[in-house]
C-alpha cells in the first residue's frame, strides 16, 4: 500500500484499494497520478486495461463532496465503457461515498433525469450528454474536473463537434484530463484548444509483446468460415473474441457458430442496451466462451481472460488492428492473434504489415470439414475476387520476436 500512498493518493481511496487487494501502481498510475493530484491538465497515452481509471478517479473522489451538485464529468465514446468507468468510480469511492451516475442512450431518459438532480459524479457518452443539455436537466456550472476518456475512439466515432459542446459547456477554471490510446492529429488539436499548459505522460504497450503471437492464414473465401470453426474446435483457448467488420456478419458468423455446436455470441451497436448488458454479462461469467464482435467492443471494454483474438475479417484501419490484438496478452499472460485473409483482404492486411514493431507469420491452412454459414446472407459473405493482388509470403519465427514474415 505505501506504494500507492507514495503517490498522494488520499486514505479513503487506500482503504478501497486494499479491498481490491492491489499490490503496486500500473506505469500510468505512477507517472499520471502525482501531475492529476496537484491539480494540473493531462494529457495520457494508455490504453484501456492499463489502470487509468484509478488515475483520474483519486482525483475526482478527492475533490468531490455529497450533495454539491455536479463536480465532476467523464466523456466516454462507448455505453459499456460508461458502465464500466462508473463502478470502478464507486468501488474507489467506497469510503467517501457519492453519487456516481451514468448517463447514455438505448435507455428510458426519464431515470436518468430523476438520478441527475442529486449526481455529484457524471460518467456518460456525448449524445445522451447532449440530449440533458438541450433539456436543461444536467448543470456543468460546478464542474471541477473533466475528464476526456479514449478521446481518438470518441473522434473516431464522429463525435467530435459534440465533444466540443460539453466542454464549452464547463467552466473555464476546470481541471482536463485526456486519456487516449493513441494522441493523432486531432486528439492533439483538441488538447491544444482547450487544456491549459498540460503534462504528457505516456505508458508503455499494455500488451506482452513477447506474450503475443500473432500468424495469419490465406484462404479461398469459400474456406474462411470453414477454418473458423476448424481452429475454434481445435484451439485451447480461454475466453475468445471473433471481430467483424460489420453488424451483419457479426451476427451471420455467430448464428452459424452456433449451428456448427460452438456456443457464441454476439455484440454490436446495433442491439438493445439491456441485450448487450446481458451478452457481456454471460462473457464475464464465461457461460460463453466465444465472443463475436464489430470494433464497438475492441475498445473501452475490460475483458479479463481473452487468450484468443481472430480476425474474420481484417479491419479497414490499420489501428484498429492494434486495438484488436490488444484484448489479450495482457498482465504475463500467453496470447494469439489470429488473422483468417482471404482476396479481399489483401488491401486491408498491407496496411497492417506496415504497421512498425508487428511481426505476423503465415501458417498453411490445414484440411477442415467444410461448414456452411447459416442463412440466406451467406451469399452475400462471399467477396468478389477479381482485382486482388496475393501477397507474397516470406516465412520466419512466429512471434513478435522475429523479422517481419509478409512483404507487399
Amino acid at each position: 500500500m505505501e506504494y500507492f500512498r507514495k503517490l498522494g493518493i488520499i486514505e479513503p481511496i487506500l482503504k478501497s484499494i486494499e479491498d481490491e487487494e492491489f499490490e503496486r501502481p500500473t506505469e500510468i498510475q505512477e507517472k499520471a497520478v502525482p501531475p492529476i493530484l496537484e491539480g494540473q491538465d493531462v494529457i495520457a497515452g494508455a490504453a484501456t486495461g492499463s489502470g487509468k481509471t484509478l488515475a483520474f478517479a483519486s482525483r475526482i473522489i478527492a475533490q468531490s463532496e455529497r450533495g454539491k451538485g455536479i463536480q465532476a464529468l467523464v466523456l466516454t465514446p462507448t455505453r459499456e465503457l460508461a458502465q464500466q468507468v462508473a463502478a470502478a468510480i464507486q468501488i474507489f469511492a467506497r469510503y467517501k461515498p457519492l453519487k456516481v451516475v451514468a448517463v447514455f442512450g438505448g435507455l428510458s431518459i426519464t431515470p436518468q433525469i430523476e438520478h441527475l438532480r442529486s449526481a455529484d459524479v457524471v460518467i456518460g457518452t456525448p449524445g445522451r450528454i447532449l440530449d440533458h443539455l438541450g433539456r436543461q436537466t444536467i448543470d456543468f456550472r460546478g464542474v471541477k474536473t473533466l475528464v476526456l476518456d479514449e478521446a481518438d475512439r470518441m473522434l473516431d466515432m464522429g463525435f467530435i463537434d459534440d465533444v466540443e459542446r460539453i466542454i464549452r459547456a464547463c467552466p473555464r477554471n476546470r481541471q482536463t484530463l485526456l486519456f487516449s490510446a493513441t494522441i493523432s492529429r486531432e486528439v492533439a488539436r483538441l488538447a491544444q484548444r482547450y487544456m491549459q499548459r498540460p503534462v504528457e505522460v505516456f505508458a508503455e504497450q499494455y500488451v506482452d509483446p513477447t506474450k503475443l503471437t500473432q500468424f495469419y492464414y490465406d484462404v479461398p473465401d469459400d474456406s474462411k468460415f470453414s477454418l473458423l470453426v476448424h481452429l475454434l474446435q481445435h484451439e485451447k483457448a480461454g475466453l475468445v473474441m471473433v471481430f467483424c467488420n460489420t453488424r451483419r456478419y457479426t451476427d451471420v458468423v455467430a448464428e452459424s457458430l452456433n449451428a456448427a455446436g460452438i456456443d457464441a455470441l454476439a455484440i454490436h451497436g446495433g442491439l438493445t442496451q439491456e441485450k448487450r448488458d446481458r451478452v457481456m454479462q454471460q462473457f464475464h461469467a464465461q457461460k460463453v466462451c466465444v465472443l463475436v464482435c464489430t470494433d464497438v467492443a475492441a475498445r473501452g471494454l475490460d475483458i479479463p481472460g481473452v487468450s484468443h483474438i481472430y480476425n474474420y475479417d481484417i479491419p479497414k484501419e490499420s489501428k484498429d488492428y492494434i486495438h484488436r490484438i490488444g484484448r489479450t496478452a495482457r498482465a504475463g499472460e500467453e496470447g494469439c492473434a489470429i488473422s483468417i485473409i482471404t482476396p479481399g483482404d489483401y488491401d486491408s492486411f498491407r496496411r497492417v504489415m506496415h504497421l512498425e514493431d508487428i511481426t505476423i507469420t503465415e501458417e498453411h491452412m490445414p484440411e477442415v470439414k467444410h461448414v456452411r454459414l447459416t442463412r440466406k446472407e451467406r451469399a452475400k459473405a462471399v467477396r468478389p475476387l477479381a482485382g486482388k493482388r496475393r501477397p507474397t509470403a516470406v516465412r520466419s519465427g512466429r512471434g513478435m520476436g522475429g523479422s517481419k514474415a509478409l512483404y507487399f
